[in-house]
């Protein structure tokens, strides 16, 4: 790509900001850990955190699985007989005012039973104290007690050693729901609370049973409201204050309508091309390249964008062709504090999303979009690993051809400006994604003595032969590589269903364009706030009845469909969506029924809604409704 002097060579002599490696850590504050913590053990008992508690016993199962051990007073301080249900706010409070029982506090319990003061209590002198005295236990619970090997020997009941297994079963309990709801994506993604269409499928490691219930002498602190009535808040019961629904029906085959075509003199206009991909994070988040263009001076311009169509095996569809993309197109501002949104892709042929337009001389950004409705997390289980090196007779190692294939496309992939070649910035956006760290500058040298190069960039031969070192430095453990394939949207079959490729052409009638990948980061942020522009510009407004801040968006394209919600009020509110109605749709949560929370004075993306399948009918049926 020529780099003429002047004015251009200040947008070229800036470097790419890359972003921070996807697996860069946030550590959260102590009160997204409490409320994590207060999800995970919610959803240990229930599908939603928008189902509510109807009785004493799953009330109890909850607060077990948050790491309490609540006796029955304490239960019935929170379940009246006035009491028909709790929802997942009520239970948040009751996790806030029970604190966790300490070794110590249980230690002091069973210590004033210890009569012999050996650390131990007689199975006889336990079975009294446990049924006689203040909260009475059932022969069963003291016989769950008793019966446990671990701590019960000779007739005695070894109560230090309880208490320590208690602590650990407790803590592995509430890691265990944590670690559940952290690989569920579809849960982890939603902002409040989600209903699955059918039952979650069971997790095969088990979740550990809350231990039995133990003694107390006395329960945790009171409600500050000594009258015993309940709070406000506990009193609630979750309702919809107003609803408003939409039906839209959608023909087979409708994007008739939105048809793109080249301009007649296309031939003529000079043409300028990167690549790209999408790639699906594990908690379902998208990320993707991002460029910045030059246009000279004022011209006709032709953007598209469309899957990056790979070598493939015959007979096996390559699932990330049928993926939509998207490309927006933001101006920057002389100040550079913000982005306009000047236009996006919303022309169609076929695979081809596409728009023509005049555009003035200046820097634009180019953000690249996918609603996620088909690129989704694989299901089905792959039973066997493809081979990714091999020894001959003599012992040396070397790539299987499957392999060599793949990382074949994999090049064709990061070689953004397609001339066959790696610049050390195209191959540090594949490091950041698939080891986290960047090549600098003297580690490129290395790179070019040892391996095939032109130009100082890597050839598609040395690409292989760096893969191959890193099999040898393994001797021939393969788990490294399988770590960039994975990271790379590959699965054990060396087939590509967790990432979307895409290339992007531009052409200009009057100037020739400059464009550069400067980041690969999450599709939200810069891209939220002009998917939200475009859906209020374009689409349909219904507001809430009785409530005129709470706003929602639709914007009906022939090939999908995007609500946004706009809140202009003060305070956040919750919407509860339905989309059971809905015939031969998807959407990119992957439920049928969830909530969002909406922050004040904002505009959220709901949801994106395509068709299963395109040569039918579908019809988009959803209800939104304000949750009291």
């Amino acid at each position: 790509m020529a780099i003429s002097p002047g004015r251009d060579a200040a947008f070229y002599s800036q470097k790419p900001a890359l972003s921070e490696s996807p697996r860069t850590k946030k550590f959260p504050t102590e009160e997204e850990i409490f409320y994590m913590n207060c999800r995970a053990a919610y959803l240990t008992v229930f599908k939603s955190s928008l189902e509510n508690i109807i009785s004493k016993e799953q009330l109890y199962l909850a607060l077990q699985h948050a790491g309490r051990n609540p006796s029955q007073k304490t239960i019935n301080k929170y379940w009246t007989p006035q009491t028909a249900k709790l929802n997942f706010d009520d239970f948040c409070i009751i996790l806030r005012k029970e604190k966790p029982t300490s070794k110590a506090e249980l230690l002091k319990s069973f210590k004033q039973l210890d009569v012999n003061d050996d650390g131990s209590i007689l199975h006889t002198d336990l079975y009294k104290l446990l049924t006689k005295r203040g909260e009475k236990m059932t022969r069963e619970e003291v016989n769950a007690i008793t019966s446990l090997a671990d701590v019960n020997a000779d007739g005695k009941f070894d109560y230090i050693k309880f208490c320590k297994l208690y602590m650990t079963t407790n803590e592995q309990c509430l890691k265990t729901t944590v670690e559940k709801l952290e690989g569920d994506s579809k849960l982890r993604r939603q902002q409040f609370g989600s209903h699955t269409e059918e039952p979650p499928e069971r997790d095969p490691s088990p979740v550990p049973k809350p231990s039995p219930r133990i003694i107390r002498k006395t329960d945790q602190e009171a409600f500050s409201n000594t009258s015993g009535t309940r709070s406000s808040s506990l009193a609630t019961t979750r309702k919809f204050k107003t609803s408003i629904s939409f039906t839209i029906t959608m023909g087979a085959n409708s994007n008739r309508n939105s048809k793109l075509t080249e301009p007649n003199s296309i031939q003529e206009w000079q043409c300028v091309q990167s690549k790209g991909c999408f790639f699906l994070e594990e908690d379902g988040e998208i990320i993707s390249h991002q460029y910045r263009m030059q246009i000279p001076q004022r011209s006709m311009v032709y953007l598209t964008i469309k899957p990056l169509n790979l070598s493939q095996v015959e007979g096996k569809p390559s699932p990330w062709l049928s993926v939509d993309t998207t490309l927006y197109i933001l101006k920057e501002n002389e100040s550079q504090a913000s982005l306009q949104l000047m236009c996006f892709t919303e022309l169609r042929n076929r695979e081809v999303f596409g728009w023509t337009g005049e555009l003035g001389p200046g820097i634009y950004w180019l953000i690249p979009s996918t609603t996620g409705c088909r690129l989704r997390k694989e299901i089905k289980p792959i039973t066997e690993e493809a081979q990714l090196v091999y020894r001959d007779e003599t012992g040396e190692l070397f790539l299987t051809k499957e392999f060599r294939s793949t990382l074949s496309d994999i090049f064709e992939v990061i070689d953004l400006d397609g001339n066959g070649l790696l610049s050390l910035e195209e191959y540090n956006f594949f490091e950041l994604r698939t080891s986290g760290e960047k090549c600098d500058e003297d580690a490129w040298a290395i790179c070019r003595d040892n391996f095939d190069t032109k130009k100082n960039e890597l050839t598609r031969q040395g690409f292989m032969d760096l893969n191959l070192m890193e099999a040898n430095d393994r001797e021939g453990d393969p788990r490294d590589l399988w770590v960039t394939l994975h990271s790379m949207g590959y699965n054990k079959a060396l087939e590509l269903t967790e990432a979307c490729p895409f290339v992007i052409d531009i052409y200009a009638d009057k100037c020739k364009p400059r464009v550069k990948a400067v980041h690969m980061e999450a599709c939200s942020g810069q891209l939220e706030k002009a998917i939200c522009k475009s859906v209020l510009n374009k689409g349909d407004t219904r507001v809430m009845d009785g409530y005129e801040n709470i706003i929602v968006h639709t914007y009906k394209h022939d090939t999908w469909i995007t609500s946004v919600i706009e809140n202009k009020s003060d305070n956040k509110v919750i919407i509860h969506i339905n989309n059971e109605l809905s015939k031969n749709c998807v959407n990119n949560r992957g439920l049928n029924i969830f909530a969002v929370e909406v922050a004040p004075k904002s505009s959220m993306v709901c949801q994106h809604v395509m068709p299963l399948n395109e040569r039918q009918e579908w019809i988009y049926c959803c209800v939104y409704s304000l949750i009291s």
